[in-house]
Order: structure tokens, then sequence, then C-alpha cells
């Protein structure tokens, strides 16, 4: 009796000739895919203050730049340096540098900063903005392609003005301007040193004068001046009378003193200049000394 025939098994998978293969590429891919999520590495570069995440597989960070399209150009500054190892999950900073024609007290002179604003690139270039005039604010942009800034520092400068002695803290870009703030008054002829147009450095003594175009006459000069001011105000430079007003040593009104090139108040100058401008005044009149003089001009001759 013959048993019965048994039904044919299954093919087993894995008893295929092509099984060692497919094995083989599986583990092969699970191997790139483990070699490529440790080769991979995700960073956050900054360039300019601006974040973004790349990944790369670069070396450096200089290569890892270049993927992401950073171009670095002269004075650009990366940290870490560009030829260290790229550490994942690391941030690599990135300043451009920018190019500022500076103007600092008149002195022009070209720098490369990487700062983004106005502010911080003085600061980068040691200069204190709080005690300066700007030709733009602090907060302004710095724009990659540059730009022009002046810059006037606080300086003591000294106004010298007859016997007034002034000083002034001041951003000033000229000696006209330093005496403008002053409110120093400067009339026809007046000599100022330095020149009005030049830059008023630290320490800078200014020195005004009014400009002597008329030459006083020997006949002038011989007469007895000091006895003049000795009868008028006991020769006292200062003198003030309040019911003129009338100043100083010649007591002369503020029109009169203006009349003859005086400027500011007479009681402010020295003996020398009141005497040059009460002489220059007695040539003016012709001698007529009755209207400036009236009871002490006898002196100038000694007949008092």
């Amino acid at each position: 009796m013959r048993g019965k025939r048994r039904a044919p098994r299954p093919p087993i998978p894995w008893r295929s000739p092509w099984t060692p293969v497919v094995c083989l590429a599986g583990a092969v891919a699970v191997g790139v895919l483990v070699a490529v999520s440790v080769l991979v590495k995700e960073v956050i570069v900054v360039v300019d203050g601006e974040r973004r995440p790349v990944r790369a597989f670069a070396a450096t960070v200089h290569e890892l730049l270049a993927d992401a399209g950073v171009s670095m150009g002269y004075g650009d500054v990366v940290n870490p340096s560009g030829h260290e190892e790229v550490a994942d999950g690391a941030t690599i900073e990135v300043r451009r540098a920018r190019p500022i024609t500076l103007t600092l007290d008149g002195h022009t002179s070209r720098h490369l900063v990487t700062a983004t604003n106005v502010g911080d690139a003085l600061a980068e270039l040691d200069i204190t903005p709080a005690a300066s005039k700007l030709s733009a604010p602090p907060g302004d942009a710095v724009p990659l392609e540059g730009m022009e800034l002046t810059v006037y520092t606080r300086r003591v400068v000294y106004v010298v003005a007859g016997t007034m002695r002034l000083t002034s803290r001041t951003t000033a870009r000229t000696v006209r301007e330093v005496l403008r703030q002053k409110r120093i008054e400067l009339r026809r002829g007046y000599r100022v040193t330095p020149p009005l147009g030049s830059f008023p450095k630290d320490g800078t003594v200014i020195t005004v004068t009014p400009t002597r175009t008329t030459q006083i006459v020997p006949a002038t000069a011989r007469l007895d001046w000091r006895a003049l001011a000795e009868c008028e105000s006991h020769g006292d430079p200062t003198a003030f009378n309040p019911e003129g007003p009338y100043y100083g040593m010649y007591q002369f009104s503020l029109p009169m003193w203006q009349s003859v090139g005086g400027m500011g108040l007479p009681s402010a100058w020295p003996e020398e200049e009141q005497t040059y401008r009460a002489q220059l005044l007695y040539q003016q009149v012709g001698g007529r000394w009755h209207g400036q003089w009236p009871s002490c001009g006898a002196h100038l001759f000694g007949t008092a």
C-alpha cells in the first residue's frame, strides 16, 4: 500500500541564492545612513548679527562657509578661525568689514570696521560718541559698501578779548563758530587769531582785538591823558558809573566807545586800549572834548 504523497514545501527566502546579496546591500545602506548621521553637522551661522541654521559635511569652518554660500573678503572676521574643525552644534560668527572715511576734528583717514552701526563703529575706533558732534546718529547703520563720517570731539578752547577771559568746551568746527557760541560780536576790521575759518583744536587760545587803522598824532599823544583818567575815574580801568552808564578810565558811554571801534565794554579792556580809543575820540571830534569830558577835559592841558 502506497503512502500518501507529501505536498512540496514552500521555498524558504533565506535559502535563496540572492539572500546573501540582499542582506549585504541592506547592511551597507544602514551603514551609510549611520555614517551620514555621524558626519553631517548642524551649526548656526551668524552673519552680521543675522542667524541661520546650516547642515553640512564640511570639515573646517572655511569649507562650511563656502558650502553655505558665505564669501569672505579682506578685513572680514570669523570666529572660530577658518582653519578650525567644525563641531556639531557650533555657532560660527562672521563679521564683514566695512570701509569708513573718517574726518575727525578736520583730519581725514580711512578705516575698516566690522561694526554694523555708527555707535559701535566709533567704539571700535576708540571714539566716544557722547562727547562728540556726529554727522550721523549712533544708531544709523553702516552699509556694507561703507560710508563717510565726520566727528568733532569736545575740546577746551580759550577766548581772550581785552581783559575778558572765557573758557569754552566746544565741538565747534571753526574759530568763527566758537566766537558765535560765546556771543562775541565782531566788527569790521577786528583782528582774530587764529583765523576765523581755522579749526580750534584742544587748548587753542583765540584772541580778538580791534584793528587800529588810525594813527594817533604826536600832538594828541602829548596831552595829559593820565590826569584826565585820574579826574574821571581815579585812573581805574574797571570803573563803572550807573548814571550813564559810563565805563572805564575815561568814562565812555557805550555809543561813544563803539563809535571809535571799541568792542564789548570799555572796562573789559586794558589801560593801553582804553587810552588809544580816548585819543582816537579826541581826534575824531577835532579836539572838541567838552561833549565827552565836560568836567575833566581841561586836565588834558594842565589848566584844570
